[in-house]
């Protein structure tokens, strides 16, 4: 039965703490990766469907487009062959300023990456470059997570985060769609988003998240101003996590690789299918191999 895919080391200890000399390793043949470099065509290059990134900012996409039309493309893409064509794993600006400087070829590197290697070079390199908006950043946690099982521990050894970093960000995907936009645009920050996590309805959390935009509120006024509204609604404000009990479904989940709750007194553990269910089975000793 096929056990959960791991890379065995944190991401850092693969492609060490700059992406940038990753590929220059690759491109230089100081890696272990097996890899080909080359000029191929931008028509036959398909977006990275695990791109963690959805924004970019046009402005920054037009000078580097500009400076590819006068110097050309100085680090070249990461692609993947494909049945028909490549897949892009990393260099998507440079992608996109290329077609924009109306270039028809871009040089690139050829790896042979399955699709979660893909996934977590796209985040890493993401990452590293603080591309992403931290409600892209959640989104990317989250996919790893339910696509590859991961746990939060292990994101954080793989990513060289803590845990505790790893569990508030992914909290932000707690938040109403309408206050997400408000981060993944910048009008809110991480803060004042954990900050309105606090409440417990998403009306309340609208309404003070827009106060806040509106009135330009520091993280303390909205504390304050959450509070307030917790008290008027006759509800509390949300409790924080159990630490506790967040380490026990984090081992719960490290130990049968699937997602597990714990509310109301149960435990609750996810399986996909009934080959998924046998596996957890066999974990917990009720049926032989």
């Amino acid at each position: 039965m096929a056990n959960k895919k791991k890379l065995g080391k944190g991401l850092s200890e693969i492609f060490g703490d700059n992406f940038d000399s990753f590929l220059d390793d690759i491109s230089n043949g100081t890696s272990d990766i097996k890899a080909t470099q080359s000029e191929i065509a931008i028509k036959d290059i398909r977006p990275n469907p695990y791109q963690p990134r959805k924004t970019f900012d046009k402005q920054a996409l037009q000078e580097m487009a500009d400076s590819i039309r006068q110097y050309g493309v100085f680090q070249p893409i990461l692609v993947r062959k494909a049945l028909s064509g490549y897949d892009l794993i990393a260099g998507e600006r440079r992608l996109r300023a290329s077609k924009l400087a109306e270039k028809t070829t871009i040089p690139a590197v050829v790896v042979d990456f399955d699709d979660q290697k893909m996934m977590e070079i796209s985040l890493l390199e993401n990452i590293q470059r603080e591309d992403l908006t931290p409600i892209e950043e959640a989104n990317a946690y989250n996919q790893l997570i339910k696509k590859y099982h991961y746990t939060q521990e292990d994101l954080a050894k793989q990513l060289g985060k803590s845990r505790t970093n790893i569990t508030n960000v992914l909290r932000l995907l707690n938040l109403p769609k309408e206050v997400q936009k408000m981060v993944s645009e910048g009008r809110l920050s991480y803060s004042q988003a954990r900050a309105i996590l606090s409440l417990e309805d998403n009306p309340a959390m609208v309404e003070v998240a827009n106060q806040a935009v509106a009135e330009g509120l520091s993280v303390k006024q909205i504390e304050k101003l959450c509070k307030k509204a917790a008290k008027g609604s006759g509800r509390p404000a949300k409790k924080k996590n159990d630490p506790f009990m967040d380490d026990v479904v984090d081992r719960l989940q490290k130990k049968y690789s699937t997602k597990v709750e714990i509310k109301n007194k149960s435990i609750n553990i996810k399986y996909n299918d009934v080959e998924d269910l046998n596996r957890i089975l066999e974990i917990m000793g009720l049926i032989e191999d």
